[in-house]
């Protein structure tokens, strides 16, 4: 057993250069600090491959010591079941530094774990396990001091410059003519005891940053809880190592408190990486209704500037058509012999006066609109010997008839009233128009003979009555036709205002 165990040794030994090379060439570039610490994890997590197997050997051959020393028996093997954790929890970190660089601080944890596991590692396989410890607790105090501070985003050169200065004064220290124990003992207390005052010194600022006046910059009550009691568990190995130094138990708070804290901060960057994915989908959530925004103005700036285009053009074509046609229809309403031409063209000239005012875009009072409209059929009627009796609204109407609108009603009501006279043989023609709630309606009802049966199933294609349907629904309206033979016909125009 004590071969094979040697001989794993022999081989982890021969394989041990190949893997630290392997480190350190898929390592990413680093700042001098940070590269600093990494390079002496890597060094050291080399060095405890090298001392593990023996470690574990002795562990193994050391038989049954007794009943009075179980318990240091039972503290070392879970002390090397620790120390095997702590430097999976190192490999971790490292990962984690790796892919997120702002998480630097944590290099000072990095390397404080493999420190640990080889400083209680390596003293008991060499003839000078006090010396041992003396060497390497001050470099060890020297990362959890400054992990401690850059975890609070704080820093101190002069602090820097005196825990460097202590570290290389306690290694000279040994060439003094004093017991290495002694020394070693002084180291105990004296780190110890810095040690205290910086864990205490990080409690209370985060105690502090619980009460920030933002709650982004605010921490969580819960994370204080938490690393209270990790670091507590860290003191606890202090206050062992001092008043019970062959118990073991130092070597078991020591590395549960390092191993929380690992594990705390692995929950730190998950919850950030939640938090940033959180972020990135409300970014491309508002993005969204960014662009769609933008589209939406877009729209309506290129919708405005299309109706822009859409008005001059239409003012320039009523203005040839008043200026052009106006002028040649006119000459020859006055200059025409024949009275059915003049009457055409005066006719002619009426529509093309409609149409400009159509095109012009000028909105009509529904007042002046009804007024016009009554003189018009009134007076139409009246010359085909039909009786024509006008019922405008009661209550006085305020409002207003776009020109589009205007001019699509009038020809309905020319196309009406047209019908009336040539195919009706009415004698007598109401006409009731009223405003009530949003819409104008326009009803026309006659005497006459109505529509025969016959034509009851083609009303759309004669008589005017598509173009008529069709106008109403230009503008969001409607117009019905009822009508049977001998009782008349009734057409109402119904249009929102």
């Amino acid at each position: 057993m004590q071969r094979t165990i040697e001989q794993q040794g022999t081989d982890q030994r021969e394989a041990g250069p190949e893997s630290t090379v392997d480190i350190a060439v898929t390592a990413p570039p680093e700042s001098p600090v940070r590269g600093a610490a990494g390079a002496l994890t890597v060094g050291l997590t080399a060095l405890l491959a090298l001392i593990a197997p023996a470690c574990l050997a002795q562990a193994a051959g050391s038989g049954d010591p007794g009943p009075v020393s179980r318990w240091s028996l039972l503290a070392s093997q879970l002390g090397y079941g620790l120390q095997s954790a702590l430097v999976l929890m190192a490999f971790v970190l490292g990962l984690l530094i790796w892919q997120r660089r702002a998480q630097r601080h944590i290099s000072w944890l990095l390397a404080l774990m493999p420190g640990w596991v080889l400083m209680v590692g390596l003293a008991p396989l060499t003839p000078w396990p006090a010396a041992v410890a003396v060497v390497l607790a001050p470099w060890l105090l020297w990362c959890g001091v400054h992990y401690l501070m850059r975890r609070l985003r704080r820093r101190d050169r002069r602090l820097h410059r005196a825990l460097l200065a202590q570290a290389v004064l306690f290694p000279i220290a040994l060439l003094l003519p004093f017991p290495t124990a002694r020394i070693a003992g002084f180291a105990l207390w004296w780190l110890g005891a810095q040690l205290l005052i910086a864990m205490a010194w990080h409690v209370w600022h985060l105690w502090q940053d619980m009460f920030l006046p933002t709650l982004e910059e605010r921490y969580p009550r819960a994370d204080f809880v938490i690393s209270c009691v990790l670091i507590g568990l860290g003191a606890l190995a202090v206050v062992a190592a001092w008043t019970l130094p062959g118990s073991g138990l130092a070597g078991i708070l020591a590395p549960l408190s390092l191993i929380g804290l690992g594990l705390h901060r692995v929950r730190e960057f998950s919850r950030a990486l939640s938090q940033s994915e959180l972020a990135v989908l409300q970014g491309e959530l508002r993005l969204q209704e960014r662009i769609a925004e933008l589209e939406r103005h877009f729209d309506q700036v290129a919708e405005a500037k299309l109706e822009q285009v859409t008005e001059r053009e239409r003012k320039r074509i009523a203005a040839d058509l008043h200026d052009d046609l106006g002028a040649k229809l006119l000459t020859i309403v006055h200059t025409s012999e024949s009275d059915r031409i003049s009457t055409l063209a005066r006719e002619a000239l009426e529509e093309m006066r409609l149409s400009v005012r159509g095109l012009t875009g000028k909105p009509v009072v529904l007042l002046d609109a009804l007024g016009d409209w009554r003189a018009e059929v009134v007076s139409r009627l009246a010359q085909a010997n039909i009786l024509a009796e006008w019922k405008s609204p009661a209550e006085d109407i305020e409002h207003t008839f776009p020109a589009r609108a205007y001019v699509q009603t009038t020809r309905i009501l020319r196309e009406s009233v047209s019908n009336i006279i040539k195919h009706s043989g009415a004698t007598h023609c109401v006409i009731s128009c009223s405003a009530q709630d949003g819409y104008f309606s326009v009803v026309i009802q006659d005497n006459g003979q109505g529509i025969p049966l016959e034509l009851e199933g083609r009303l759309d294609k004669g008589h005017g009555m598509a173009s008529m349907k069709a106008r109403a629904k230009q503008m969001h309206g409607q117009c019905l036709v009822e009508s049977g033979p001998g009782w008349g016909t009734v057409i109402r125009l119904t249009i929102p205002l």
